[in-house]
């Protein structure tokens, strides 16, 4: 496979989650410039290719790892756990903690919120 080739896989996976720039510099923890500079081709370090086809659940041919369905599925799952947990230390602090089958289901509620009810800010930082 070619940069080429890969490249057109990473753009079309790109639009298919409907991410932006912005939002795979942050996921990945690399720079706008750096994913504007790989997107365009350029030469860039392996890390960085590695950062951003595992972000899009690519390999590093361009060949499919994870499905849409199972990003966004564990996408979601972050964000509910994060969420979460924000409550959870707060509640901890004041000695309100939830066990964790309370838990489980707020995770369980959040991340079908995330996928169902606000999927545009599922890929936001």
């Amino acid at each position: 496979m070619t940069r080429l080739d890969l490249l057109k896989r990473v753009q079309k996976r790109k639009r298919q989650i409907g991410l932006t720039i912005d939002n795979i510099a942050k996921l990945s923890n690399l720079g706008n410039r750096t994913i504007t500079r790989f997107l365009a081709g350029e030469d860039v370090k392996m890390s960085t290719v590695e950062s951003v086809t595992h972000l899009l659940g690519l390999d590093f041919a361009g060949n499919e790892t994870l499905s849409i369905n199972e990003l966004e599925q564990n996408r979601a799952k972050e964000k509910a756990i994060y969420m979460v947990s924000l409550v959870q230390d707060t509640s901890s602090l004041e000695q309100q903690g939830l066990d964790n089958k309370q838990l489980n289901l707020l995770i369980e509620q959040a991340k079908d919120s995330f996928l169902h009810q606000h999927q545009k800010s599922l890929w936001i930082s």
